[in-house]
Parts: C-alpha cells; structure tokens; sequence
C-alpha cells in the first residue's frame, strides 16, 4: 500500500514538472517583452545568482544593464519580477497592497517560528496588531525609553573597556553588536536581560533565548532551505492538526527541521515566561508607571481596549519572538556596517567624533532624544549607511490577481518599443529591490553608489522628491513603505545613535587587516575570508581614546 502510494505521489510530480516544463516552452507570457538575463536551468532559473550570499555582482550588474524592471525566471520556468521603479513600488506596496500579499514561504516560515504577530498576519488580523503596537513606537514612547538604551549601552562601553584597557586590541566587533541589540530590545522591548554584557562569554554561557534567535538566521545559509521555506512548510501549515504536525516534525530524519523545532520552542518558552509574569502584575493591580517596556504597555492598552479591537492571548505572545527577530540581527548588521564603514573613512570618524564630543560635554552626558536625533551628521552618517547597504537588499511579494502596475520610466522592451506601463499576471512572484531604489543613479545622480554622509548636509537632487518614493524613512526604501513598512524603524534609528553616540566618544575603531565579506542574502552580514568563512564576524582593532583625542 505504502509503495503505490509513493509511485502514485511521483507519479503526480512528474505530471506537474512536464506541464510546467512545456508551459515554459510554447505558453506566452505578457512578461516576455520584458528584458532580464538569461535561465541556465529550467529547474532553478536565476535563483541561484539573485539569492547567492556572494551575489553582489550579478546583483549590480543587472541593476545596471537592465533597470528598474528586470524579468528573471524563479524554479521550473516560473516567471519573477525584479522591481525597483519608484511609482510601480507606491503601486505594489501601498495603493493596492492587497492585490500584493507577502510570499506564501515567507509568511508561513514567519508563523511557524513566531505564532500569528505583526510580521506573519494580514487584512484585518494585521490591522489589529498594528494599531495596538503603534503607539508604543511613537516619538514620545522613544523619549521615555531613551535612558533604557544609555543603561544597556554604557554597559557594552564598560565591557570594551575592559576589552582594551591594556592597550589595543582585535575584537570581533559584530559579536558585540548582536548581543547589545539582543538586550536593547529585551529591556526596552519586554524589561527581560538576556545579556548582561559583562563578559566575552562563548556560546555556552549564551542565554538559551538568545543562542536560539543567533541559530534562526543560521538556518536559512543552507540551498535546500529556499525549497523547504518555499514549498514544504506552506502545505504543512494548512494542515489543521496540531498534534499530527509535532508528531510528523519530531520524527522527520531532517537535522533542519529539526533545528527549527528546537528554535521555535524555546523562543515559544521564553515568550510565555514573559507575558505570564507581566499578567501576573496586572491581574494583581500593580500599576509600575516605570515600567516603560513595550509588552508590558501593549498588555495593559490590550487588557482596556473594546472587544473588537483586542489582540488574543496568543497574538500578544507573538509579538515578543516578533520584536526580538525583527530588532536585533538588521540593528546589528547596520551598526557593524556603519562603524566598518568609519574604519574606511576615517576623515568621516573624525567629524562625528567631534560632533559627539561637543554635544556630550566631552562624553560624559547622556543627551536627551531631541538633542541626540537632531545631531545633523550623526544623522547623515546613519540615513547614508541605511542608504547604501540596507540590511535587508530585497523584499518578496506575489500577484494576487492579474494587475496593471504603472512606471516612473518607460520601459523599453525586448520588441524596442518603450511602455509605461505592465501587465503582471497573476501569481507572478516579485523581488522588490530596496537596495536598488536606494542607490538609483537616475535618482540619486552618478554617485549614488558611493558612501558620502555629507550628501544629507546638503539639499537632495531634484528627482529624489520628483520620485514619491513610497518608503517611511528619508525618501528610502530601506524600511519599506504602506501599512507592511516596519513599525519599528524610529526604534532602530534611536538605537544606531545612541550607540554610536557612546563608542565613538570613547573609542577609536581602525583596519584589523582581514578581508572582509559581506553576505548579500537575507540579512546581510560580514565574514572573514578564509577557512572559517561561514561564521559571522567583523574584527576591528579597538583602541580607547586618551585624554587629548577626547578633547572637543
């Protein structure tokens, strides 16, 4: 029974690959006349160079040869977009959002890991979620959780103290970064340490929670990853049957899946923890006005707000893995590219140090989040770096029905002839390009490549407002844009600074002589060239700063 129900399931597949295969040959697409380069395989088209952790120059080369609309091909023929115009952007991600929903992958992986929060929902279950956790990311909430991030950052600057007192020294700088983002978000997020910054510890010593988190991107460097996420966990997560799932997960001979299974519970663990006791406090009537944490806020504006708009239990536990994902690995890798990027331009490290050291009363002050965010090239060295390397180069969407998406640029087809406008049928899977409508040279002008912090000091091209770019933050499209954008991105932007703001008064951040890589894929990340190239790390040589080099 057992064999011919296998011969009858390949039977089914074969079935399915020839179809696919001969629509690919003779069935034409309205995408045709879109220009892209050429499929080497039927079977992975261009997946393998679009999503290749060193794929920077095929990346950059077709931002170059082809534009803002650029026809590739995904698994078995399958036809993809990659988009970068400005107005199809405001099209695809705000103005009919809803004709284009995240990737059934994406959202499934997200929901298996984090339950149904912020980032795994949609209609109205998203709308929800979202105007509960609006406000505890407003302009105001930042003031108040400002001492929160001076508190866990002049910890880091206490244990890098400790780290060169002897004189200067190579550390893994990215280290640091994860583990004081890890703890930003875990004190400022759900008043929970998962660090205390005290020492250089190893992975043994590593909260579980936080060894968990650093595992889960770690996850997705393998290939085969992209056909788990994409076709087996989107047809387990239909499946409405709890226990079975476990059983069939416990007892799948995969060391991936596996791994996810071991993530998934102890970020579930760790999140029930933390919302048992905050309810604790609140069934209790404690009524802590300290307490200025973004879960135990969102609890108690959940435990008052009208049935129709409260979140369930299980959504509000949601929120905590969704918090700690989206928070710590792009802050991390944004800092570690900015301070990288310091180290290059040591001209540009300079100036900001000066900046800081005069604000701060030569580093000994803690400066009040209106005087910190309006520090204007502290600002420009952040705003450039999420400019030029987002964390995050791309964003995936799929057609939810056939659509009729305008340009900002004509188009000129394979047939030579130029259109303002495309058909994308539906069902088409898009790769929105963030990095490639950041660095636009018809946009940002022929040195849009370039790094340059003193770009912001000075009014922007003309074309950059002409654009409309549909992004959330300085005409970026780094945190996305419409009601998917990331809610969090005044959060992330107080963090950089205040960081910054204590290292760079204190420390001087030089070339450790290794090579560096930075993977593309996923979140972006540095690594060593060399034998242990798949272990993240960025080694700087750190030095504390004497007396006269802290002189404003």
């Amino acid at each position: 029974m057992a064999s011919i129900l296998v011969q009858g399931l390949a039977g089914y597949v074969a079935v399915v690959l020839l179809w696919k295969y001969l629509k690919w040959l003779f069935v034409d697409s309205p995408l045709d006349i879109i220009p892209g380069p050429p499929s080497h395989s039927f079977i992975t088209g261009n997946i393998r160079q679009l999503f290749d952790h060193h794929g920077w120059k095929f990346y950059y080369d077709t931002l170059d040869r082809y534009g803002a609309v650029t026809k590739m091909k995904g698994q078995f023929g399958k036809d993809m977009l990659f988009i970068y115009d400005p107005r199809a952007l405001h099209y695809i991600l705000v103005k009919d959002q809803q004709d284009f929903p995240k990737t059934t992958g994406s959202t499934a992986i997200t929901k298996l890991m984090f339950g149904g929060g912020l980032l795994s929902v949609s209609g109205e279950q998203h709308r929800k979620q979202r105007k509960m956790l609006t406000p505890v990311f407003s302009i105001a909430h930042m003031r108040a959780m400002t001492p929160i991030f001076y508190e866990v950052t002049r910890r880091l600057h206490k244990a890098l103290v400790n780290q060169v007192k002897n004189g200067p020294k190579e550390v893994d700088i990215l280290h640091w970064m994860s583990r004081t983002a890890l703890e930003l978000i875990g004190k400022s997020g759900m008043d929970y340490s998962f660090d205390s910054l005290r020492n250089d510890h190893g992975s043994d010593e590593e909260n579980p929670y936080a060894r968990s988190v650093k595992r889960f991107g770690g996850l997705f460097a393998n290939p085969a990853a992209f056909w788990l996420v994409n076709y087996v966990v989107p047809f387990t997560n239909r499946l409405n049957f709890p226990r079975t799932k476990r059983w069939i997960v416990d007892n799948l001979p995969s060391r991936w899946a596996q791994d996810v299974k071991d993530i998934a519970d102890v970020m579930e663990s760790t999140a029930k923890d933390i919302c048992k006791a905050k309810q604790k406090d609140i069934d209790a009537g404690i009524n802590d006005e300290s307490k200025k944490d973004i879960i135990n806020i969102l609890m108690r504006a959940n435990a008052s707000a009208s049935e129709v708009d409260q979140l369930t239990d299980a959504e509000v536990l949601a929120q905590v893995a969704t918090l700690v994902f989206a928070a710590m690995d792009t802050t991390s890798s944004a800092l570690s590219r900015t301070l990288s990027l310091l180290i290059q331009h040591q001209d540009a490290q300079e100036k900001l140090r000066a900046e800081l050291l005069e604000a701060t009363n030569n580093g000994a002050d803690e400066l009040e989040y209106d005087r910190l965010v309006s520090l204007p090239y502290l600002d420009a060295v952040c705003r450039e770096t999420l400019r030029v390397h987002p964390p995050v180069a791309t964003a995936g969407r799929v057609a939810g029905k056939d659509m009729v998406v305008p340009l900002f640029k004509p188009l000129r087809t394979t047939t030579g002839t130029q259109i303002t406008e495309i058909l994308i049928p539906k069902g088409t899977s898009l790769s929105l390009s963030l990095l490639g409508a950041n660095t636009n040279p018809e946009i940002w002008g022929p040195d849009s490549y370039e790094w340059k912090p003193e770009r912001w000091l000075n009014s922007l091209p003309e074309k950059v407002g002409e654009a409309h770019m549909p992004g959330v933050y300085s005409n970026l499209m780094t945190f996305l844009g419409g009601s998917r954008s990331c809610i969090g991105f005044k959060f992330s932007q107080l963090e950089m600074k205040v960081v910054l703001a204590v290292l760079i008064s204190s420390f001087k951040f030089e070339d450790a002589g290794k090579n560096i890589m930075w993977k593309m894929t996923g979140i972006s990340s540095p690594i060593v060239e060399g034998k242990d190239a798949t272990r993240p790390a960025l080694p700087v040589m750190l030095s504390l700063l004497g007396k006269e080099e802290r002189r404003p």
